[in-house]
């Protein structure tokens, strides 16, 4: 099933580019005719109308994973390369493996009608390319597009899709989630826990009678703020793990711009309902406040978003953002863990292997005005401490901590005079 490679190539006898459209609709017609070979069924081409072209990263997924359902049908270019290699996995164990690219092949879902090719454009100093979708008929391309839809909803409930703007623009990562957050994990004042976990299982509850009934808009959004290390993170893992939606994180940088933000905000609506987190607000460039703000307060464009805001910075943020109903609905702090919140955590730990209940509950009292990220770290040491000494002085530990921690708030790490000057004037 060569015939399509053999008989074509990126020139003409004249040496021209192809961008013709006799040449641009002999590719389609070559395509057409081996497809109908093949399979036995004229083969229509179809273009995207709505951007929403998920089914070609699902199309790389099945060719790299030599899934069953996709047949490689053929390669379109002689002399131009048509696959590619790279590392499976990410442990020293891992291979290199090769596999076709999308780039110069057509591909067939046989079971669907459909195939899909990616066609080499030849331009003067660049090659582009054209994104092909042929189908049997209507019916068999609204099946797969279905198909490939809820395919990929099923996939975005495993993953989590990061979005960092870059110097040269969006970035897209899918990233697994390696270990599931549960919500019994998430130590805060139980009113705010509550009131927050409630808020999401009712905007993503399948019976959404509620926001009906009541006339409220299928929008939501929160915003966590705090010092870093009192739990945001993890409270916005547990939401994730346990909400049978799409969840999407955003990190502002210097390099957001209204470009990004309409691409990001696109990019959930595809997935909606879902949960959209961005990390970092307050970090949001003064050049783009009033395209997001703009973009927050548009009819449809948080349609189905729960949006979760999250800061360390508080002050930082743009008054604007809480001052105007429809663009964060609730704000919460999450405070420095109190004596409870810490017992809990260091219990939660497992400090009481290493310690008796008496000293855990002492070492909750010595760790006034620690956040959970310390107190961790104080565990760590405790730990450490046992494994090489066998024995723990966790009052010297907490009280060395606490030393730090406080130079670090009065900036006074390096106040302290040194016992030996060293330098050209000591002496």
């Amino acid at each position: 099933m060569n015939q399509l490679a053999a008989v074509m190539s990126p020139r003409g006898g004249d040496g021209r580019f192809l961008t013709a459209f006799a040449e641009y609709a002999y590719v389609l017609e070559r395509i057409q005719s081996v497809l109908e070979e093949r399979y036995g069924k004229h083969f229509e081409p179809y273009v995207s109308d709505d951007g929403k072209e998920d089914y070609w990263e699902l199309l790389e997924q099945d060719v790299k994973s030599d899934n069953a359902q996709v047949d490689f049908v053929i390669r379109i270019f002689d002399h131009m390369e048509s696959r590619a290699f790279g590392m499976e996995g990410d442990s020293e164990e891992s291979a290199y493996r090769t596999f076709p690219t999308l780039r110069n092949n057509v591909f067939a879902y046989p079971e669907w009608g459909v195939a899909l090719a990616r066609v080499p454009v030849f331009r003067p100093n660049m090659v582009s390319v054209e994104d092909f979708v042929f189908a049997v008929d209507d019916d068999s391309l609204r099946k797969f597009m279905d198909h490939s839809r809820q395919r990929r909803r099923d996939l975005d409930r495993r993953q989590v899709t990061v979005f960092t703007d870059g110097p040269h623009g969006m970035m897209k990562e899918l990233s697994p989630i390696t270990r599931m957050v549960d919500r019994e994990e998430v130590i805060m004042k139980e009113d705010v826990k509550t009131n927050i976990y409630r808020s999401i299982d009712q905007f993503f509850a399948e019976d959404r009678s509620f926001f009906q009934d009541f006339q409220i808009p299928y929008k939501r959004g929160i915003l966590l703020y705090g010092k870093p290390g009192n739990g945001k993170t993890t409270l916005v893992k547990s939401i994730a793990g346990s909400v049978k939606a799409p969840v999407a994180y955003w990190q502002i940088t210097e390099h957001t711009c209204s470009d990004s933000i309409q691409e990001v905000f696109q990019a959930a609506a595809t997935m909606a309902p879902m949960i959209l987190v961005i990390e970092d607000i307050d970090s949001m460039p003064e050049r783009a406040r009033s395209y997001f703000l703009n973009i927050l307060d548009g009819a449809t464009s948080k349609e189905g978003i729960f949006m979760i805001g999250t800061t360390n910075y508080p002050e930082k943020i743009d008054p604007a953002l809480m001052n105007r109903a429809g663009r964060f609905d609730r704000a919460y702090e999450i405070k420095l863990p109190d004596a409870e919140l810490r017992l809990i955590y260091l219990r939660q730990k497992g400090l009481g292997k290493l310690l008796t209940e008496e000293q855990v509950r002492t070492t909750a009292k010595l760790t006034d005005g620690f956040t959970f990220a310390q107190l961790n770290e104080l565990y760590v040491s405790a730990a450490l401490e046992w494994h090489y000494e066998r024995t723990i002085d966790i009052e010297k530990l907490a009280k060395a901590m606490k030393s730090d921690l406080h130079k670090g708030q009065t900036f006074s790490w390096m106040k302290e005079e040194p016992e030996v000057k060293v330098g050209f004037l000591a002496g």
